[in-house]
């Protein structure tokens, strides 16, 4: 067996390998290669990106993994129907939110966020502890005070996690982790800041929320939580 150095051939393999993963994977989630279709062969993709055999071997098991393409003997690989993606791999979510047409996307993230997340906070308002109240509490404040968008998106992500942790539930907190990943992609990429009504608004809608969670209010946490994602929908997707 040989060792390669930090930054040596093993390095370049993956970094290479990265970038091909990356190129393909956005370029099927983007429809260039449709369902049922094949993508080029292996020496195709080699000199497409000046990378070898093995790195673009090493990509495809890596979007085979994500359930993007199939790969069957004498046939080829195909892209496998939307239907059986990965849609918690965190590079297929980032790469839907890069779509320039994602609201189909969006529909769906924000409806299952609505299925799991106000269930979350109705249960984290019968757990949490007051030192855990205090930690909302504060990333509310991050909310309000944070300079820039990525220090708000971080704000956000850390709030939201906070709360599916506080429902001691690890379905919970693992699918929230993934569904965040795509929601803070988002966050950085708008193309418009909220005015001081909105921004008072968002962190309002959040301190609701704690509100709700320190009182041990159930049913008003669920509210409150189902009212913050309807809010963010509105706003990503007008009617």
């Amino acid at each position: 067996m040989t060792f390669v150095a930090t930054g040596g051939l093993g390095s370049q393999i993956g970094n290479h390998t990265d970038q091909v993963v990356e190129q393909l994977g956005r370029a099927i989630v983007a429809g260039e290669y449709p369902p049922e279709s094949m993508i080029p062969l292996d020496p195709d993709i080699s000199e497409m990106f000046t990378v070898s055999r093995t790195v673009v071997r090493e990509a495809k098991k890596t979007l085979i993994a994500k359930g993007l393409i199939q790969s069957k003997a004498k046939v080829g690989t195909h892209v496998r129907p939307a239907s059986q993606w990965n849609m918690f791999d965190p590079d297929v979510l980032r790469w839907h939110v890069a779509l320039k047409n994602a609201q189909p996307f969006l529909e769906e993230l924000f409806e299952i966020r609505l299925i799991f997340e106000p269930e979350a906070a109705s249960k984290a308002a019968r757990r949490a502890s007051d030192a855990e109240c205090e930690t909302l509490s504060r990333l509310c404040d991050n909310l309000a005070t944070g300079k820039d968008r990525a220090a708000i998106a971080v704000a956000d992500l850390e709030f939201h996690k906070m709360i599916l942790k506080l429902s001691d539930n690890r379905f919970l907190q693992s699918l929230g982790d993934l569904v965040q990943t795509a929601l803070y992609s988002l966050f950085v990429a708008e193309a418009n800041d909220r005015n001081d009504q909105e921004a008072h608004e968002f962190v309002e809608g959040h301190r609701a929320i704690v509100r709700a969670i320190t009182a041990g209010n159930a049913e008003e946490a669920y509210d409150a939580m189902k009212e913050v994602i309807l809010a963010g929908k509105r706003a990503e997707l007008p009617a």
